[in-house]
C-alpha cells in the first residue's frame, strides 16, 4: 500500500489507516507507519469512554437521560460537553445546556460515577478493549485522556463505531447524533463555532470548517493533543485513524483539513 504525499508532510513518525466497509466487511484502503507501536491517544480516549457508556446503555445499566450530576447534569450533558463544567476541576462554570464548554472534568466525572469506586481501567477493559480484541490498549491515566494503544487497536475501535460492533445500531446512532445541536462552543485548537455540534462523546462535523476537512456534515470522531485522530462517516462507510510521535500544534491546524479531505477522496475511490 502506498503512502500519500500528504502523510509525508506530517512531522515525526505518524502511523495511519484509511478504511471502508463493503457489505459489512473491513477493507484497508491505505495504511502507513508502524501499526503495532503503542502511543498515547490523548483525547481520542473519549471515543473509548463513549463506547463503554454505549455498552452500559445497551446492557440496561444506565440511561443517557440519567442524572449524573453535578447540578442536575445528565449523562448526555457530560458526554456532549454541555454540562456547564469547565475544562478542568475548579474552572469557571456556566449554566447547564447553555454553551458547549469542552470539559475533561465532565468526562472524568461521568466515569467516576459509573465505576463507583472501582477501577476505570478495568471498566474500559471489560466494556470495550477485551470484546473488540484491542490487546495493546490500556488506560494509563485519567479516562478523558489517558488511553494508550497501537494504531491497529485504534482501527479496531474505529471499525466498531462505524459498524456498531458490540453495541446496537440504535445506540450507536444516538451517540453520534448531535445533542443540543444549536449550542455554540470552542473546539480546542480550532476556535469558536456557532453552532458547535457534538454527540455523546464523538465530535460531529456539522458546518464546521476545521480538522475534518471536506467530510460530510454527519461525520464524527475526535483528535487528541498527542497527534492521534479518528474520523468516520456511516453514510459513506469510510473512516480513518492515526497516531503520531508529534503532538498537536500549528502544523496540524494547517495540515489536517487537507489531509483528511484527501483521505476521504482516497477511501471513496477505492
Amino acid at each position: 500500500m502506498s503512502t500519500t504525499p500528504l502523510i509525508a508532510r506530517w512531522p515525526g513518525d505518524p502511523s495511519y489507516a484509511i478504511f471502508r466497509l463493503r457489505a459489512g466487511s473491513l477493507e484497508i484502503v491505505e495504511q502507513g507507519g508502524d501499526q503495532h507501536v503503542v502511543r498515547p491517544w490523548a483525547s481520542v480516549s473519549k471515543m473509548a469512554v463513549a463506547m463503554a457508556f454505549a455498552v452500559e446503555v445497551d446492557w440496561g445499566l444506565h440511561q443517557i437521560t440519567e442524572n449524573f450530576g453535578p447540578r442536575g447534569a445528565t449523562l448526555s450533558n457530560l458526554l456532549s460537553h454541555s454540562s456547564g463544567l469547565g475544562l478542568e476541576d475548579g474552572d469557571p462554570m456556566v449554566p447547564i445546556a447553555t454553551k458547549r464548554v469542552y470539559s475533561n472534568a465532565g468526562i472524568d466525572h461521568a466515569v467516576q460515577v459509573v465505576t463507583n469506586g472501582n477501577s476505570p481501567s478495568e471498566w474500559l477493559e471489560d466494556r470495550v478493549f477485551r470484546g473488540l480484541g484491542m490487546s495493546s490498549a490500556r488506560l494509563d491515566g485519567r479516562p478523558s485522556s489517558g488511553v494508550v494503544g497501537s494504531t491497529e487497536d485504534l482501527l479496531r475501535l474505529g471499525v466498531a463505531w462505524l459498524r456498531a460492533d458490540g453495541i446496537s445500531l440504535e445506540t450507536r446512532n444516538r451517540f453520534v447524533k448531535p445533542f443540543l445541536p444549536d449550542l455554540d462552543g470552542i473546539v480546542p485548537g480550532f476556535g469558536r463555532f456557532t453552532p458547535c455540534p457534538w454527540g455523546l462523546g464523538p465530535e460531529v462535523r456539522g458546518d464546521k470548517r476545521h480538522w475534518m476537512g471536506e467530510w460530510l456534515a454527519s461525520s464524527f470522531g475526535h483528535f487528541g493533543q498527542s497527534g492521534a485522530m479518528m474520523l468516520m462517516n456511516v453514510d459513506e462507510n469510510i473512516g480513518l485513524v492515526a497516531t503520531s510521535t508529534e503532538g498537536f500544534g500549528p502544523w496540524a491546524v494547517e495540515l489536517w483539513p487537507e489531509w483528511t479531505s484527501t483521505a476521504r477522496t482516497v477511501a471513496l475511490a477505492s
